[in-house]
């Protein structure tokens, strides 16, 4: 994960990356919500690793997590609306996120690649390197879900 934050960076500039593992089992989803755990964290001050939170069925839940759709949010007002911790994004002048849905061999999302900048905009082909970089990233990401779930 090292590598894909210096390549994230290189790419991208200053920003964020974390990667959550969903913790709750994907075919016995709640109706309250699915449950992730942040696995890394290019920011353990701001976002530390192994912390916990359960998602309700939001808009940006069912597009990401529930159809495993890419979600790019694009300025502060896209960030309130999907994240309830959007002043702690503000305050490290994060404007941008792209969510990358991680999927296993059943087609469902069993992991988030989240990438986030400081920036109000993604250029297309940003977005394009966020979804090569978490594909990059899926297997080592499917050894540490299945540790969790083991």
């Amino acid at each position: 994960m090292s590598a894909l934050e210096g390549a994230r960076r290189d790419l991208l500039g200053d920003g964020l990356l974390t990667v959550n593992v969903r913790t709750d089992r994907i075919d016995e989803a709640s109706e309250s919500g699915a449950e992730l755990q942040r696995i890394w964290s290019s920011n353990i001050d701001a976002y530390p690793v192994a912390g916990r939170k359960r998602k309700s069925w939001t808009p940006w839940a069912l597009q990401l997590l529930g159809r495993a759709e890419v979600f790019v949010g694009e300025g502060t007002d896209a960030l309130k609306e999907a994240f309830s911790d959007h002043a702690l994004i503000a305050s490290l002048g994060l404007r941008s996120i792209v969510n990358v849905p991680l999927m296993d061999d059943c087609g469902d999302c069993f992991a988030t690649f989240n990438v986030l900048t400081h920036r109000d905009k993604w250029e297309p082909r940003d977005v394009i390197a966020i979804r090569l970089l978490a594909l990059l990233a899926t297997p080592a990401v499917a050894r540490e879900a299945s540790k969790l779930r083991s």
